[in-house]
């Protein structure tokens, strides 16, 4: 009589429902690759994310990631479950989006993201008035030279210098941002515009390497002997403030010079450094009622000051009081 063969028990794998914040912790693994890394963009602490780690994968019975010197390494399931994260957040984004641009009145947050440069010199006082005129919206303004992803919220309108704005986004052409050549006015009292070609030899100020893009600076590395440029700033402000303390001369818009008593321009603007000023926003928010109401008074505010923000209002040590220049840039 044959023994009856024993049944070997099947293996089951554990179960757990996974959450969202499962799939978040994952993904933030694989793009950051170390757990502190992955800890501080959710907010945890190193021992929190390493310990959720270890419980997901038990869970799952299998390996997210492999452990190497370089970091962590997602295997094939991780990747996967990465991506998925990826495409839910962008799915989330994207409703997000869509129901903000059906408000029914202009109310609420406004998030707008632009440079140092334009909201000291330029924006402040327009955002003043908008919000005198529309008490309803609240702006949370955001500085970052570098484009924020509007297609995931982290703005709803992008105000920026540039001639090639992004093709995801919509919006208009306000100005035309001119810049020129200017030095302290105490240094150039009998001078005004005498041309660059006299001043190779002055002493110069620039923008860092890291704004090699700008056209102006790239005509400073082409033509300035390096050792004539003796002094070296990462922000539009910083020069102007270098130039008007008579450490060199420089490029500098024409809306941050023209205003300042102790500047004066030394050569006419060149069309060639200029670039266009946008107003930009996403598809599924521009018929937002506050993103419209937003764009529409910006638009309005910067066109009637396309005379200073395009170079049409020179100064020199012998024009007018700052006061009288300003009455001027504003009619």
């Amino acid at each position: 009589m044959k023994t009856p063969t024993k049944m070997q028990p099947t293996k089951t794998v554990p179960t757990k429902a996974l959450a969202w914040d499962d799939f978040r912790l994952i993904k933030a693994i694989a793009d950051r690759r170390t757990l502190p890394a992955a800890a501080t963009a959710l907010g945890l602490n190193h021992s929190t994310v390493f310990r959720r780690l270890g419980q997901i994968e038990e869970a799952l019975g299998i390996k997210l990631f492999e452990r190497h010197r370089s970091g962590y390494v997602a295997t094939p399931a991780g990747d996967e479950m990465a991506q998925l994260a990826e495409r839910v957040d962008s799915d989330i984004s994207a409703f997000a989006i869509r129901l903000a641009g059906q408000d029914i009145k202009p109310a609420g947050e406004l998030r707008v993201t632009t440079n140092d440069t334009l909201l000291v010199d330029l924006l402040t006082p327009v955002f003043a008035a908008f919000l005198e005129q529309c008490p309803d919206i609240r702006l949370d303004v955001l500085l970052s030279n570098q484009s924020l992803n509007l297609s995931k919220r982290d703005a709803d309108v992008a105000i920026r210098a540039t001639d090639n704005p992004p093709e995801t986004l919509v919006g208009r052409r306000a100005a035309r941002i001119v810049w020129a050549l200017y030095g302290r006015a105490a240094d150039f009292a009998d001078a005004g515009e005498v041309g660059i070609e006299s001043l190779w030899a002055h002493r110069w100020v620039s923008l860092g390497e890291q704004f090699s893009a700008l056209k102006a600076v790239r005509y400073l590395t082409q033509h300035v002997e390096p050792e004539r440029i003796v002094y070296k700033v990462n922000t539009v402000l910083g020069l102007s403030e270098a130039v008007e303390a008579g450490i060199g001369i420089g490029f500098l818009p024409c809306f941050i010079a023209d205003t300042k008593p102790g500047l004066t321009r030394l050569a006419a603007p060149d069309p060639g450094f200029s670039a266009d000023l946008w107003l930009l926003t996403h598809p599924d928010l521009r018929h937002s009622p506050r993103v419209r109401l937003f764009l529409d008074f910006i638009a309005v505010e910067l066109g009637r000051m396309k005379p200073l923000i395009e170079g049409a209002l020179p100064i020199s040590p012998r024009a007018a009081s700052s006061g009288d220049r300003a009455d001027s840039a504003a009619s």
